[in-house]
């Protein structure tokens, strides 16, 4: 009984202490979360990134506003995943910064460095209809400025113009003959149908995207660039149908298209700083 009273009372004088017993205060816990991002800092330098993202994450837990912790965490996430590797832990790890990458846009919408990482994880796992969707969601943000969104409508395109290109320079499709010592090339309708509706399918879709993407940016050489490629290809397509009409039409935009290119390409080269 004397025990039990003894206590009770040592925990009733404790309670008032506990009670008065200070929290750290908010700047407190800021110089935490700073010291332990200038720890995760030097274990990143030393290529320690699981400990860096150990300390990232506790910096990000001690003060949640912080501005850098997301990207620390993020960045120290990425830095662990090996390309090439397929494994289950590698691939989840590559999983874990994209989910990361994400975390920051939420915060910071807009961020190219978390954009642009997402966009390489995913080319680097193979997940090309999760990329495709990825840039597209860019594209049709019209909440972002035009030039970079005419910039995620060029790497649309890019990948049409390769999915035509691919099937249209195989040896089966392309022909080249010598005649009087002058190699001649003509293109043929690939032995699988599929193919060339395919090819034909990629390279009228990457069209119209580089069309959006010179609407919003008609200055990008870039845009300019594959629109001229894109034309070249189907004008190919249209040989391998037999349309020459079709064809002469194609190739006389994809002059247009190279003109316009090639005078974009002076200009910038006249402004570039090297020029002076």
């Amino acid at each position: 009984m004397k025990l039990l009273t003894s206590l009770t009372l040592t925990v009733a004088l404790a309670a008032p202490l506990l009670a008065q017993t200070p929290t750290p205060t908010q700047s407190t816990a800021e110089a935490q979360a700073k010291q332990e991002l200038e720890q995760a800092a030097r274990e990143y330098r030393e290529g320690r990134y699981a400990e860096a993202q150990a300390h990232s994450e506790k910096a990000l837990l001690l003060d949640p506003q912080n501005k850098t912790a997301p990207f620390f965490v993020a960045r120290t996430i990425h830095a662990q995943y090996k390309p090439g590797i397929t494994t289950d832990e590698n691939v989840a790890k590559a999983r874990e910064a994209i989910v990361a990458y994400q975390r920051v846009l939420d915060r910071f919408t807009g961020d190219e460095e978390a954009y642009k990482a997402i966009a390489y994880l995913y080319g680097a796992l193979k997940e090309h209809a999760l990329l495709r969707a990825w840039i597209n969601q860019r594209a049709l943000d019209v909440s972002m400025p035009d030039d970079k969104r005419a910039e995620a409508f060029i790497v649309l395109a890019s990948k049409d113009w390769e999915c035509s290109f691919n099937i249209t320079e195989q040896p089966v499709t392309k022909v080249t003959t010598v005649i009087r010592n002058k190699p001649y090339v003509r293109y043929q309708m690939p032995k699988d149908r599929i193919e060339f509706e395919r090819a034909q399918e990629c390279a009228n879709r990457g069209l119209d995207l580089v069309n959006t993407a010179i609407t919003l940016a008609p200055e990008s050489e870039s845009a300019w660039s594959y629109k001229t490629n894109i034309l070249l290809e189907l004008s190919k397509l249209a040989e391998m149908s037999g349309d020459e009409p079709h064809k002469r039409e194609l190739l006389r935009q994809y002059e247009e298209a190279l003109t316009q290119t090639t005078n974009l390409a002076k200009r910038a080269k006249a402004n570039s700083p090297d020029q002076y």
